[in-house]
């Protein structure tokens, strides 16, 4: 008899668990930024996606970027000098220190990484 019980109250946790999950994601995705995906935020053309900055630092050694820049409106985050990981250690070869650019940068595996970038002016 306890056996019959015990899976009847596993069942019925696994149910809730299950709808509780659903109802969770239903309300994450009404969340604005919660509900979008990397490729979205960097469709092709979308450059309202892109923000202003300079380069302070090119390390080509560590492969960064350190950019003073305004608002990362796709990140929810103010302007501030930052450290960025790069997409491709080609664009360390394209800028120097002082050059004003506009670009977009994303949360990558917990880093923030800079996936698009372009001389501003």
């Amino acid at each position: 008899m306890n056996i019959r019980i015990a899976l009847l109250l596993s069942i019925a946790a696994l149910s809730f668990a299950g709808a509780a999950s659903a109802q969770i994601g239903s309300k994450m995705a009404d969340m604005p930024g919660m509900n979008e995906t990397a490729s979205s935020a960097s469709a092709p053309g979308a450059a309202s996606a892109l923000s202003t900055g300079e380069i302070r630092k090119v390390d080509t050694e560590s492969k960064k970027l350190t950019i003073k820049h305004g608002p990362l409106t796709n990140l929810d985050m103010p302007g501030m000098t930052m450290v960025f990981g790069v997409a491709d250690e080609a664009m360390l070869d394209k800028f120097q220190n002082g050059q004003k650019v506009r670009f977009e940068a994303n949360k990558i595996n917990g880093q923030l990484v800079v996936t698009r970038i372009e001389a501003a002016g």
